[in-house]
C-alpha cells in the first residue's frame, strides 16, 4: 500500500525512519511500515519508532485519527528475529542498567523483553488517545495479527490473511494475542486460532468479527482515508473517552463500570466540542468539532 501522505515522510535522515513512515495530512498520522522485502516484519528499532509516534499522536492535537498500513504484500509477519542488532530498545540479554553480555541469558530476560517489546507495542496502540484504524493489506502474522487486531477498527483487504503463527515456532503468543482474542472472538475459537495457527482469511475474519470491512485491496487506502477524516471531523475527546470505556468494560464489574462512565461524560462535558454539539442540536445545525 503506498499513500500520498508517505512520500513525504521517507525524506527523512534517520534510516529508521525510511523504515516507519509518518505523515500528517487532515489531521490523520498515517504510520507506514515499510520493509516489503522482510513482509514488514518488525525490527526493535521499528517497534520504538512506532511506540513514539503513536504516543506523540495522543499529545498533538493536530492529529485527529491514526491509520496503522505496510507497504507490499505483508502488513507484518510479526517480531523480526533475524533483523541483526538493533541500535536502540531493551532486548534479551540486557541488564536492566543497560549492559550486554554476548551469549548470556538469565532467569527474566525473555519475559522483560516481551513486557518492555512487544507488550509495550500492544499496549501503546490500546492506549493512543486518538482512534486508530489497521489497514490491513496483506499477511498480518503473530506479533503483526496482534498489532491490527489492537486497533479500534480493523480494514483488511479481500487478499489480507491473519495467522496465530506462534504454535508453529513451538511458542506461547506473546504480545497480548491471550488477551486480544478471546474479547474479541471468545474463547473457544481463540484456542483454536491458537492451537492450530492455520491461516485465516480476511472474509473468515470478517465473519468472527476480527474485522470491520473487508474491501478490494485497490479500494484500501481510499477506504482507510475516508474512515480516518471522517473520525478527524469527530469530537476527538469524547472519541478518546469512549475508546478508554469500551477497552476497559471487559475487565471491570457493573458497578465500577457505570461509575467510569458518568465521570467519563463529566469531563467530557467540560470540551468545547460537547458544548458545540449540544448548541449544534438545540440549533438544528452540523456541529463543526474541533478536537478540543
Amino acid at each position: 500500500m503506498t499513500s500520498s501522505p508517505e512520500k513525504s515522510a521517507a525524506k527523512s535522515a534517520d534510516p529508521v525512519d525510511s523504515l516507519v513512515l509518518h505523515a500528517t495530512a487532515n489531521h490523520v498520522a498515517w504510520i507506514t511500515l515499510n520493509r516489503p522485502e522482510a513482509l514488514n516484519a518488525i525490527t526493535p528499532d521499528q517497534r520504538e519508532r512506532l511506540i513514539q509516534h503513536l504516543s506523540h499522536a495522543s499529545c498533538d492535537p493536530g492529529v485527529r485519527a491514526v491509520v496503522i498500513t505496510a507497504t507490499g504484500r505483508g502488513f507484518c509477519a510479526g517480531a523480526d528475529l533475524r533483523g541483526g542488532p538493533p541500535t536502540g530498545g531493551p532486548q534479551a540479554g540486557e541488564r536492566v542498567a543497560g549492559e550486554q553480555v554476548a551469549g548470556e541469558r538469565v532467569a527474566g530476560d525473555v519475559a522483560r523483553m516481551i513486557r518492555l517489546g512487544a507488550q509495550r507495542l500492544i499496549g501503546a496502540v490500546l492506549d493512543c488517545e486518538k482512534p486508530v484504524i489497521a489497514a490491513v493489506n496483506g499477511i498480518a502474522a503473530g506479533l503483526g495479527a496482534h498489532l491490527a487486531l489492537a486497533c479500534d477498527l480493523v480494514l483488511a483487504a479481500d487478499s489480507a490473511k491473519f495467522i496465530e503463527v506462534f504454535v508453529r515456532r513451538g511458542l506461547v503468543p506473546d504480545g497480548g494475542g491471550a488477551y486480544l482474542l478471546p474479547r474479541l472472538i471468545g474463547p473457544q475459537r481463540a484456542k483454536e486460532l491458537m492451537f492450530f495457527g492455520d491461516a485465516l482469511t480476511a472474509a473468515d475474519a470478517a465473519r468472527l468479527g476480527l474485522v470491520n470491512r473487508v474491501v478490494p485491496a485497490d479500494d484500501l487506502e481510499k477506504t482507510a482515508r475516508d474512515w480516518a477524516e471522517r473520525l478527524a471531523t469527530g469530537p476527538t475527546r469524547a472519541l478518546a473517552l469512549t475508546k478508554q470505556l469500551v477497552n476497559a468494560s471487559l475487565d471491570t464489574d457493573r458497578t465500577t463500570a457505570f461509575a467510569a462512565e458518568a465521570a467519563a461524560q463529566e469531563i467530557n462535558m467540560t470540551t468545547a466540542d460537547a458544548n458545540e454539539g449540544v448548541a449544534a442540536f438545540t440549533e438544528r445545525r452540523t456541529p463543526h468539532y474541533r478536537g478540543r
